[in-house]
């Protein structure tokens, strides 16, 4: 498996992370146990370094899987985990609203380091922008758990170029996490060129675009009603119907490389910047080897130049989010 570094930072990790919220939250009902501790390892296994959790996935029961599972090898391996939310008091999924205050950052780090089974986070994300709290606050907490070494690097999950600068001035960020896929391409305006200003790495979540860009998924597909992309109106059966044109593309593309479409969406973000590092989730080991299968795949300038003229002319149906959950991004 290759290597990439986060921006300027000392922080090297694998060219492709794992997303491990699906294991356990957000779609359909939580996997095996033990055929997730076992995924977890397999990755490992096969070179992949990068390991994406929350304690809001679950709650908490996805920090705890990650935890076991990489606990016999924590030398070899990057855990990223998030703070950001307030939990429900049942313990049932989902938050009631956003908090950043400094106080609460720690109490997160200080439960996530017992879930995690380990004595620092490496990597460890704003989940969300909280409009209460100054970016300079929450950035001085961070700040300092690094100098309390419970904390190694400092990252923000969907923050806008000017709240990133913020942040950065206080405590150096060392990579932030957004939504970024041929269907999703937000990012590409502010905030990847204030990355690459400011030497800070670029981890794009649902790179596979929730499964969609991988082929799998047509107008017919139904999910499970514990699914979360239920409510996302890019997943309504007409939008899904507009948008298989992006798939068709990729598919297009897939055969003369003799790849996946799924292998194309990621080599076409790797392709992007050397300091980009995809975290496609899954729970299939066949699917795993296939993403990893990504970083093998060539994209000429010529099929780079291809796919941008033929995307640029396929308009993506439907918002990605619903409009209470849009709007704590982009801040």
């Amino acid at each position: 498996m290759q290597k990439r570094k986060l921006g300027k930072s000392s922080l090297e990790v694998s060219a492709l992370g794992l997303g491990c919220m699906g294991m356990s939250f957000s779609y359909g009902p939580p996997k095996d146990k033990r055929e997730m501790i076992a995924l977890l390892r397999s990755a490992v296994e096969r070179g992949v370094t990068f390991f994406d959790t929350a304690e809001v996935y679950g709650p908490f029961t996805n920090e705890e899987l990650v935890g076991e599972a990489l606990a016999p090898v924590r030398e070899q391996v990057v855990i990223a985990t998030k703070f950001g939310f307030n939990l429900r008091p049942d313990g049932a999924p989902g938050w009631v609203g956003l908090n950043s205050r400094p106080d609460h950052i720690k109490q997160v780090a200080e439960a996530s380091l017992k879930r995690l089974k380990t004595d620092a986070i490496d990597l460890f994300y704003q989940h969300r922008v909280d409009p209460d709290v100054p970016i300079e606050d929450v950035a001085g907490a961070v700040k300092d758990l690094i100098q309390e070494g419970k904390v190694k690097h400092f990252g923000l999950s969907e923050a806008a170029a000017r709240t990133i600068r913020r942040a950065h001035a206080v405590q150096a960020v060392t990579a932030v996490q957004s939504e970024y896929s041929l269907w999703t391409r937000g990012p590409e305006q502010e905030v990847l060129p204030a990355l690459e200003e400011l030497g800070i790495g670029f981890v794009p979540y649902s790179p596979l675009g929730k499964g969609f860009l991988t082929g799998k998924i047509t107008e017919n597909t139904t999910f499970d009603s514990s699914d979360f992309r239920n409510t996302l109106p890019r997943f309504t059966p007409e939008a899904r119907k507009a948008n298989q044109a992006l798939v068709d593309l990729l598919g297009q593309i897939a055969e003369r490389k003799q790849a996946t479409p799924a292998q194309i969406a990621l080599a076409w973000l790797l392709a992007r910047k050397p300091w980009i590092v995809p975290i496609p989730g899954t729970t299939k080991l066949h699917r795993l080897d296939e993403n990893i299968g990504a970083v093998s795949v060539e994209l000429t300038p010529d099929d780079l130049r291809n796919i941008e003229s033929a995307a640029s002319s396929i308009q993506v149906q439907g918002a990605r989010y619903p409009e209470h959950i849009e709007r704590m991004t982009g801040r």
